[in-house]
């Protein structure tokens, strides 16, 4: 006997959904790609939300900060592939002396790791979101679009 799927889920009450998740969820897929030759590179990382961008931490020498650095665009997957968020940002580079007070902390807090304490530097980002969809089942894609060039299209 199989369990029966909820039924779709408004757009409002999606949005409400998505933000929870990104409000609550530290891990994401992280897809960058290398300037000059296109190469992907996907990665696991931990983020947080501040209700606007997605702050990211990575090491200095990694493919996603090299490509980050030169490309400035991201792709992020959250969650798992039955009820996934996908966000493509823009990344702009922030060094901890120029984030707001409290900022780093607070990733730290949120993701159970200090990049700050790390051997290795580390380079920050912050992730603002051009396009965000959310969806769980097929019957969830039509609709699945909830911000489109940094606005959200629904209340």
């Amino acid at each position: 006997m199989t369990t029966p799927r909820p039924p779709a889920r408004s757009a409002e009450q999606r949005r409400l959904d998505t933000l929870h998740r990104l409000e609550h969820d530290m891990d994401a897929w992280v897809a960058t790609a290398d300037a000059k030759t296109g190469t992907p590179y996907l990665v696991p990382l931990s983020f947080r939300w501040d209700g606007e961008t997605i702050l990211i931490a990575t090491v200095s020498t990694s493919p996603t900060a090299r490509n980050l650095l030169a490309g400035g665009t991201v792709r992020l997957g959250i969650g798992p592939t039955r009820d996934v968020i996908m966000i493509e940002a823009d990344a702009e580079p922030v060094a901890v002396a120029d984030m707001a007070a409290g900022t780093a902390d607070a990733f730290a807090a949120a993701c159970g790791f200090d990049p700050r304490e790390a051997a290795a530097p580390y380079h920050y980002f912050h992730l603002r979101p051009r396009l965000l969809q959310a969806w769980r089942e097929a019957d969830e894609l039509k609709g699945r679009t909830l911000l489109r060039d940094g606005d959200w299209l629904h209340p």
